[in-house]
């Protein structure tokens, strides 16, 4: 009988193309997935991998299986998802992916909230940039995912939860100079000091002075918000920062915000799940708390519109 272990294991494989990976993403040892893989190409007759030492190519019989073995574990989490709504909303466990430009500044309040209200909810959570969580949520790794929208695959369905203005922080030595003139116009004129690539609010300040028709001078590329607003601050450079994280992230000694005078630039953070998932209610209660944690602090996150 194939198992769905066997599913699994194989589907991690075909996934990683590595034993040593599949098997530590499994938590199994490297001998006892292979067994698994052989036990499977036994029961079903067909060679699935062309072994190359740890690495591995798929042979054409197991490009097909990978993908039927995707779709069928995909169809057991449902079902257990399915069975899950029958204990309440947000009961057990629900696997949250969040991008790193959200999670430091949501993340604490939203756990404190959950564990007030659904004590009996264990939220797992993941942090990663947009396109590896939207990966990983079309696999079926990841329940939810509370990252910018939109999304592109139609298999997700959204829920938008608030916008999240963008903000001009600068050396607050130099303040005094944006008092006057346009702000776009004087934008282009400053080195803007930008995430690395991969982050999507790079891609968000970057499509924005595209539309501004603004020629955004070479800047560095950092890893994290912290250093983009160190480096603002010593005065190397200036960033359009999300409200969401102006608390956390502003020294206010140093680094002067500004607030763009009308049609703002900004991001709508939402809720993305698959539209087959069983656990609709979970994800509108999940959406409502977040929400309402944003629309209580002053100023900040009116309800998105999409």
């Amino acid at each position: 009988m194939v198992t769905l272990r066997q599913l699994r294991y194989f589907e991690t494989l075909a996934r990683t193309k590595h034993f040593g990976l599949a098997a530590d993403q499994c938590a199994v040892t490297q001998p006892a997935l292979s067994m698994q893989i052989k036990e499977l190409e036994r029961e079903l007759g067909v060679e699935l991998v062309e072994r190359r030492g740890n690495a591995i190519a798929m042979t054409p019989a197991g490009q097909e299986i990978a993908a039927r073995s995707e779709a069928i574990l995909s169809q057991v989490r449902e079902l257990s998802d399915f069975a899950r709504q029958h204990h309440g909303v947000l009961t057990g466990s629900l696997r949250l992916g969040i991008i790193p430009s959200i999670a430091p500044y949501l993340l604490p309040d939203i756990l404190t909230e959950v564990m007030k209200h659904y004590p009996q909810l264990d939220l797992q959570i993941r942090e990663t940039q947009t396109n590896a969580l939207v990966e990983e949520l079309v696999r079926g790794e990841l329940d939810a995912v509370l990252v910018a929208l939109p999304v592109e695959p139609p298999q997700l369905e959204t829920m938008p939860l608030f916008e999240d203005r963008f903000l001009i922080a600068v050396q607050r030595q130099a303040a005094r100079d944006w008092a006057a003139g346009d702000l776009r116009t004087r934008i282009g004129q400053e080195r803007l000091l930008l995430l690395e690539e991969g982050h999507c609010l790079r891609d968000q300040a970057l499509q924005f002075c595209q539309i501004a028709n603004m020629q955004a001078r070479k800047a560095l590329g950092a890893a994290s918000l912290t250093t983009i607003m160190q480096m603002v601050a010593a005065g190397h450079g200036i960033t359009l920062l999300p409200e969401l994280c102006a608390k956390t992230e502003v020294d206010r000694q140093r680094v002067a915000l500004i607030a763009f005078p009308e049609e703002p630039p900004m991001r709508i953070v939402g809720l993305a799940w698959r539209r087959s998932s069983a656990r609709q209610r979970d994800f509108a209660a999940l959406g409502e708390l977040i929400k309402s944690l944003r629309c209580d602090e002053a100023g900040i996150g009116k309800p998105a519109k999409l």
